[in-house]
């Protein structure tokens, strides 16, 4: 029996939803193309929970929509003055694309010592020895030596710390390190190796110096 007054129920409930549906067809005025439209709804129809009619352009695509929200996004940005920014996250590439190539490689970082060839260090023999201005604001006199290497390869290198012994046919070697101050020095000489020897007086960071641990006295 209740079952019966349910489908009863149910059935007076479509049947009054029609007729108000029906009653706003009459009241809308006759449309003579697509382009117009009406959002109008019956009460009854928009309280109803089962079945809301919506009423949408056909003739007006989503683009146009979307054109139209990204306009005012921009106008209220401009506004505020803010600059917009895309939120768009970055499609990646699928397995496919990949193996078709569509990945470009990256191009190799430059060398800041190519007479080393990747190598750490390498032995040279000194040439001769000079003295380098550096560039402006700095002053001074800066240590330099040309250096021919083991590979045949001829550079010049920057000698560091205060005072060395190095001359003609001394036996050095050369790591790699540009002196920033010296345009065209891209090489240091190590201190404390072969015939270069270490600072004496150098007390503070002797290990890049080649200088020994003093004894206690």
């Amino acid at each position: 029996m209740s079952t019966l007054i349910c489908s009863r129920a149910s059935a007076r409930n479509a049947t009054s939803m029609l007729r108000s549906i029906a009653q706003t067809k009459q009241q809308l005025p006759a449309l003579s193309s697509r382009r117009h439209f009406s959002s109008a709804l019956p009460a009854a129809a928009a309280s109803s929970s089962r079945f809301t009619p919506v009423f949408r352009p056909t003739c007006i695509s989503t683009k146009f929509f979307a054109a139209q929200k990204q306009q005012k996004i921009a106008v209220a940005a401009a506004a505020a003055g803010r600059r917009l920014f895309s939120i768009t996250a970055n499609q990646q590439a699928t397995y496919n694309q990949v193996r078709r190539g569509c990945r470009k490689e990256q191009r190799a970082r430059r060398g800041r010592s190519p007479a080393l060839a990747n190598r750490p260090e390498l032995k040279g023999v000194c040439l001769k020895t000079g003295i380098t201005k550096p560039k402006k604001p700095n002053s001074g006199e800066r240590k330099t030596a040309r250096i021919r290497l083991s590979s045949g390869r001829v550079v010049t290198a920057y000698i560091p710390g205060e005072g060395h012994n190095v001359q003609q046919h001394s036996v050095v070697m050369v790591r790699g390190g540009r002196a920033q101050d010296c345009p065209g020095v891209k090489y240091h000489l190590v201190r404390g190796a072969l015939d270069l020897g270490g600072v004496a007086t150098r007390l503070t960071s002797r290990s890049k110096y080649g200088t020994k641990k003093p004894k206690a006295d």
